[in-house]
C-alpha cells in the first residue's frame, strides 16, 4: 500500500461497545474521500476487549492500525502516540465514542487547503449539538476561562474533531505536556504563539455523557498548568526559539515523553 496521505487518529477507552462501528463509519467516510490513508486506533489501556476486537478488525482491514500501552495514561497522550506513528501529511483528531457525525470530516480535511488547523465547534452557529444542561454550562465557562489565560480566540476548544496539517505541527507535539483533557487547550495554545492558520467549522454531535467532578478540576488544574507555563513561566516561548523548520525531532527521541510500552497491530496486513 503507498504512503498515506490522510492519517485518522483516534483514542480508544473501554470502548468495546462502539469501536467496530466506529472503525467502519470512519473507514467508509474516508474511503469517500479519495485518498490513501490509514486508521490509527490508540487504546489507551482499556481493561474491556477495546484493543481485542479493533485488532481483529485490523487483520482484515489494510488501512487500519492499532497502537496499545499497558496502563490508561489519558487522551492528550494517547493523541500524541498516534501522532507519532502517523505518516500522513493531513492528520484528523477524532473521537471514538460514537457522538460525532463522522461524515462531516471531508469538510475538515478539504479546510486544510487554505488552514494548518481545522477545529470543530460546537457553538458554531451552524452547529447541531444535543448536550446536557450541565455539561453546556461546564463547556461556556471552561471556554471562558480558556480565553481569558491563554488568550486563544475560539468558541471552543474541546470538541473531539481537528484537523491538522503534520508539517506545521511536527515541532508542537513534542513539547506537549498536558496527558488528558485539556490537552487542546495546550495544542491551540502552541498553535497561536507559531502564527498557525486556524479555522473553526460548525459539527453535529450528541454528547450524553457527564463529566465527573473529578474530571473538571483535572481540566481546570491542567489549564492553570497551561497558563503558568505560557504567562509567567514563558516555558513554551523559550523552547519555541530554536525551532527549525520542518526538522523532524521524532527521528531523534521519538519516545523520550513516553511512560508506557506500546505494540503496534495491523502493520504487516497495512503493508500486503
Amino acid at each position: 500500500m503507498s504512503k498515506p496521505e490522510l492519517s485518522l487518529v483516534m483514542p480508544a477507552y473501554n470502548e468495546e461497545d462502539n469501536i467496530e462501528l466506529v472503525i467502519e463509519k470512519a473507514d467508509n467516510m474516508a474511503r469517500r474521500l479519495g485518498l490513501t490513508y490509514e486508521l490509527i486506533v490508540v487504546d489507551d489501556g482499556s481493561v474491556d476487549n477495546t484493543r481485542k476486537i479493533a485488532a481483529n478488525c485490523a487483520k482484515f482491514n489494510g488501512h487500519v492500525k492499532v497502537v496499545g500501552y499497558k496502563n490508561n495514561v489519558g487522551k492528550g497522550f494517547a493523541l500524541r502516540t498516534g501522532f507519532y506513528h502517523a505518516v500522513g501529511d493531513m492528520v484528523v483528531l477524532m473521537d471514538s465514542d460514537s457522538e460525532i457525525d463522522l461524515r462531516q470530516v471531508t469538510h475538515y480535511v478539504e479546510a486544510l487547503k487554505d488552514s494548518d488547523i481545522v477545529v470543530a465547534s460546537k457553538w458554531h452557529p451552524l452547529s447541531t449539538v444535543g448536550i446536557p444542561l450541565f455539561r453546556r454550562i461546564l463547556s461556556h465557562g471552561f471556554n471562558v476561562l480558556v480565553k481569558l489565560l491563554t488568550g486563544i480566540r475560539l468558541s471552543d476548544t474541546q470538541t473531539g474533531l481537528k484537523a491538522i496539517r503534520r508539517k506545521a505541527f511536527i515541532n508542537v507535539f513534542p513539547r506537549l505536556t498536558v496527558k488528558r483533557f485539556a490537552f487542546d487547550v495546550e495544542l491551540l495554545a502552541l498553535a497561536n504563539l507559531l502564527g498557525l492558520r486556524v479555522a473553526e467549522l460548525p459539527i453535529n454531535i450528541r454528547m450524553d455523557s457527564l463529566f465527573g467532578s473529578k474530571d473538571v478540576w483535572r481540566m481546570l488544574m491542567d489549564l492553570f498548568g497551561i497558563t503558568y507555563r505560557l504567562r509567567v513561566l514563558r516555558w513554551y516561548q523559550r523552547s519555541l526559539v530554536n525551532v527549525v523548520p520542518n526538522a523532524n525531532p521524532f527521528e531523534e527521541n521519538c519516545c523520550s515523553w513516553a511512560n508506557a510500552e506500546s505494540s503496534v497491530v495491523g502493520e504487516e496486513s497495512a503493508n500486503k
